[in-house]
């Protein structure tokens, strides 16, 4: 081989070399690393103390106040807990949380290396870190550690549970598990869930199936809510339940035949009473808190035990006035009768008061949350819409009844003929035919922008529309639903000159240290109206309470802007009486009634309904011939805003437009008394006089002989000979 040639061939020898070098150099940091890893560990190991127990977990309790910051509005649970020894619990019901939490409890050394590789991948990720993974680590966080979810606090937590794992007895660990992890409902430990769940606080006598219940829902509560019927949550707790005796019988706790026979159903529920802490209107006020705080991101464990301060919208003295309206100026007919009441601070979307119910302990229906048929309170959404879309408020519409839109036939309430009539006029007298005409015929996908309206406002999308949004009903809310709560917000943000600020009921949440947690200052506001709409609104609706049908509101003396509202169908005995008749009469009854009137400080919306599931005839409850939305819903209204803004000095909405009020066209219509035409077969015996006025009566006859008026419906009806339209809605609502 020639000199050149064996030259070539010395490189190819040297990177080798050096590949070897570079290899033999990692290898040796490698070995260095795992070693420097190791040495690491034992020192922190060795240095690191299993601190004192946390003497406050027992009574870390969280208060919640009213706004005022001052006076207790209630607390939720002082970690209800009746510790038992090990030996007082029987091997099935430990089994149970073994088989569900840690099946390798007896044997690991306290921590779970998937469990820490989980963790660190999430760490490295920027994501949540996962809880402990064992029993042990667990134990170690409510005992030893906080509820932080921090990086040092995870790795505290791995070493103390190492530690302790190898210097306490495995019974000692699991006896403390028992006593002090969290089942919900309150219920800290084994005894205080049994007699939470099945009013057993023994857990001697607990069944396996409800030993295998308590351990499903104690991996995460709020998941595993037995009261919540959504099927999802329903099929997630079953599955966890299977696989929890599945658990016990690969574990010999209980046979193969026992797991099928117990897999068949739940165990029965047997809840305890919530205690005294939730009696009264109040109890619906902790509820929503509640509620409230779940959905900002605290979890059960932080909500019931966490030592939490929360601060509500709730304002103190006028929930109590709100308590005392909703109580005392009813009709003198009660029974079964129920009110649902909500004010809102406009511009802020506070919560200032709210009654639900009576008593919270007898019934969790909240009626000021609980969603019904609007009726004609949802027409200020649909004139926000038409100004928006360019309409004026002198525009004319039809307001004689019925008219025709789509093919089918919708009228006024007790039919009455009104002329044409101008947007203004429309609102004020409430007239439906003048709605339909307008958004129906005169706005390009009307009942579209109008549950757009609806929405910016305020009413909750998911609340909005069950419904097709074409429906030519939309207008007055026959598929439209929404609460008290929703309305007054809704309305507040017209009294807020169009700004629309989230409705809350919390205003603060501190961490046991002081810490603020949350605050309401990270709600964003926006402008859902141009200012000049939302005046206009409020200009428009100040003439409902003017000479419309909200004139009782006059009686605050202050400007004030509202709309009424009611909402008929059949009643729900009369549903189930007459399911099987085809020529039964619809539309006999008013099944909502509401009245939302507002002030530049204060929104409160009002709304009545009757029967156990609040689909029964309210007419018979009042003197008049309906239960209309301008008798009771607004007397209770002023009983309470009377008393509300005592003291409060008077405020005047912004002016609207002026050149939009003064250099408008002069109206085209002639302005006419009203006319009810009465149905030609059967006319009631109290005709109303023909006598011109100026305002139509809610009351067709000044007779004192109550007459339940037979009504024209105001919803869709089929002319003769046009197929049955398969989304037909019901009655709708109407006038007043």
């Amino acid at each position: 081989m020639s000199e050149a040639r064996r030259k070539a061939a010395k490189p190819p020898r040297l990177k080798k070399h050096w590949a070897l070098r570079v290899l033999g150099w990692l290898a040796a940091l490698f070995f260095v690393g795992i070693i420097g890893a190791v040495a690491t560990f034992f020192i922190v190991y060795q240095t690191t103390k299993i601190p004192d127990p946390n003497k406050e977990f027992a009574t870390n309790t969280t208060t919640v106040m009213y706004s005022d910051n001052k006076t207790p509005l209630g607390s939720f649970y002082e970690q209800n807990r009746h510790t038992v020894p090990l030996a007082d619990v029987p091997k099935h019901v430990q089994d149970a949380v073994i088989a569900a939490e840690d099946r390798t409890f007896w044997t690991n050394p306290g921590i779970s290396p998937s469990g820490m590789v989980r963790a660190a991948w999430n760490i490295a990720n920027g994501e949540q870190l996962q809880g402990g993974s064992t029993i042990t680590q667990q134990y170690v966080k409510i005992m030893y550690l906080t509820q932080e979810r921090t990086v040092s606090r995870k790795l505290q937590e791995l070493f103390i549970a190492t530690k302790l794992s190898r210097q306490q007895d495995k019974s000692k660990t699991l006896e403390g598990y028992l006593n002090t992890i969290y089942f919900g409902e309150g219920a800290y430990g084994i005894s205080a869930a049994g007699d939470a769940y099945f009013k057993q606080p023994d857990p001697e006598k607990l069944s396996v199936p409800q030993a295998a219940f308590l351990a499903t829902v104690l991996n995460n509560p709020t998941l595993f809510d037995i009261d919540d019927k959504d099927p999802r949550t329903q099929k997630r707790i079953i599955d966890r339940y299977h696989y929890v005796l599945d658990g016990m019988q690969q574990m010999g706790t209980i046979t193969a035949a026992q797991e099928t026979k117990y897999a068949n159903r739940l165990p029965a529920i047997t809840k305890k009473d919530k205690n005294s802490r939730y009696q009264g209107p109040k109890g619906f006020l902790l509820d929503m808190a509640r509620s409230e705080l779940l959905r900002l991101g605290f979890d059960q464990d932080q909500i019931s035990g966490g030592g939490l301060k929360v601060t509500t919208t709730f304002n103190y003295n006028q929930q109590k006035k709100m308590v005392k309206a909703a109580q005392d100026e009813l009709p003198e007919k009660r029974d079964k009768l129920h009110v649902g009441m909500a004010t809102v601070q406009p511009g802020t979307g506070q919560l200032l008061a709210m009654y639900g119910g009576p008593d919270f302990l007898k019934s969790q229906l909240n009626w000021a949350t609980t969603r019904a048929r609007p009726g004609s309170s949802f027409k200020p959404f649909a004139l926000a819409a038409a100004l928006e879309d360019g309409k004026s408020i002198y525009d004319t519409y039809q307001g004689d009844s019925p008219i025709v839109v789509q093919g089918l036939k919708l009228g006024n309430e007790l039919n009455r003929d009104y002329g044409e009539v101008s947007l203004l006029k429309a609102t004020e007298q409430s007239i439906n035919t003048a709605f339909y005409d307008l958004v129906d015929n005169q706005m390009d996908q009307g009942p579209e922008k109008v549950v757009a309206a609806a929405e910016a406002a305020g009413i909750p999308a998911s609340k909005t529309l069950e419904g097709d949004k074409s429906n030519p009903s939309t207008v007055l809310g026959p598929d439209a639903y929404a609460s008290p709560v929703d309305m007054a917000n809704a309305y507040a943000t017209f009294a807020a000159g169009g700004k629309y600020v989230p409705l809350h009921t919390i205003k603060e949440v501190r961490g046991p240290d002081g810490k603020v947690l949350w605050s309401e200052t990270k709600l964003k506001s926006k402008q859902a109206f141009p200012p000049e709409i939302a005046n206009m609104v409020n200009y428009v609706l100040q003439d409902v309470v003017k000479k419309g049908t909200g004139t009782g509101a006059k009686e605050l003396d202050r400007p004030v802007a509202g709309k009424t509202g009611t909402a008929g169908g059949v009643a729900l005995e009369d549903r189930k009486k007459n399911a099987e008749c085809d020529g039964c009469k619809e539309g006999t009854a008013t099944l909502t009634s509401w009245w939302t009137g507002y002030t530049p400080q204060l929104s409160t919306s009002v709304l009545y309904r009757a029967g156990n599931s609040g689909e029964s005839d309210l007419d018979p409850y009042s003197d008049d011939p309906a239960f209309f939305g301008g008798n009771w819903p607004l007397k209770t209204w002023l009983a309470y805003m009377t008393d509300a803004l005592d003291g409060v000095e008077s405020a005047d909405f912004a002016e609207p437009d002026e050149d939009a009020i003064k250099d408008s066209p002069t109206p085209t219509f002639t302005p006419q008394t009203p006319t009810i035409t009465p149905p030609t077969n059967t006319p009631p015996p109290n005709t109303p006089s023909n006598t011109p006025s100026n305002t139509p009566s809610n009351t067709p006859s000044s007779t004192p002989t109550k007459t339940k008026p037979t009504r024209t419906p105001i919803w869709p009806t089929i002319p003769t000979g046009q197929p049955q339209p398969t989304n037909t809605p019901k009655n709708p609502g109407g006038g007043q």
